[in-house]
């Protein structure tokens, strides 16, 4: 199995990277996006760019990417009719001695509140603790996104510490709460 095959199910969900046959699925979930709900909320998105062809080169990237071990995609998709609902993903901060990694994750605004999210990041932690061999995932969340730190908690990650200018968004450097689980 290669890096960028590892597929994973729930009861309502699967999660597995992305092949070039999603795309009209894709692209329709993210022009089916409500207007912005708070902040860090994209809402809609102008997607004129995302071709077919933008689309396969975005899924040689991330097979790139995994194949590298650089940074593991995962689209999340609906298992009764296979609707895309957001994605995940993982970057590898350090191996060896560490085997830590980070964590991202959206799932398409007229989806929330149904639990997929939860669903989606407690799965997607098999995947990178049995299948990615990574021992501690990190959120790095924004000090008020409230929706994805209620979220962290609600799959069992645990507050580390506040990161003081520690990423540049928004035109300045901010501060970003630190969210962590680690391998049993």
């Amino acid at each position: 199995m290669n890096k960028f095959d590892f597929v994973s199910e729930t009861e309502r969900l699967i999660i597995r990277p992305l092949k070039e046959d999603d795309y009209k699925n894709w692209l329709n979930e993210f022009k089916n996006r409500h207007p912005s709900q708070h902040k860090y909320d994209k809402g809609k998105i102008d997607m004129s760019e995302c071709t077919e062809e933008w689309f396969a080169d975005l899924v040689k990237k991330h097979q790139e990417l995994a194949y590298n071990d650089t940074a593991h995609v995962f689209g999340v998709f609906r298992k009764d009719d296979g609707t895309h609902l957001g994605m995940i993903d993982f970057s590898t901060l350090a191996r060896h001695d560490f085997q830590w990694g980070r964590i991202g994750y959206t799932i398409h605004n007229q989806y929330w509140r149904k639990g997929y999210a939860k669903e989606a990041v407690r799965e997607a932690f098999n995947i990178a603790f049995r299948d990615l061999n990574f021992h501690r995932i990190e959120a790095h969340i924004n000090i008020g996104n409230t929706p994805s730190i209620n979220l962290a908690k609600s799959v069992g990650m645990e507050f580390e510490c506040t990161r003081k200018g520690f990423i540049f968004e928004f035109g300045e450097w901010t501060d970003h709460l630190v969210y962590y689980i680690n391998s049993k």
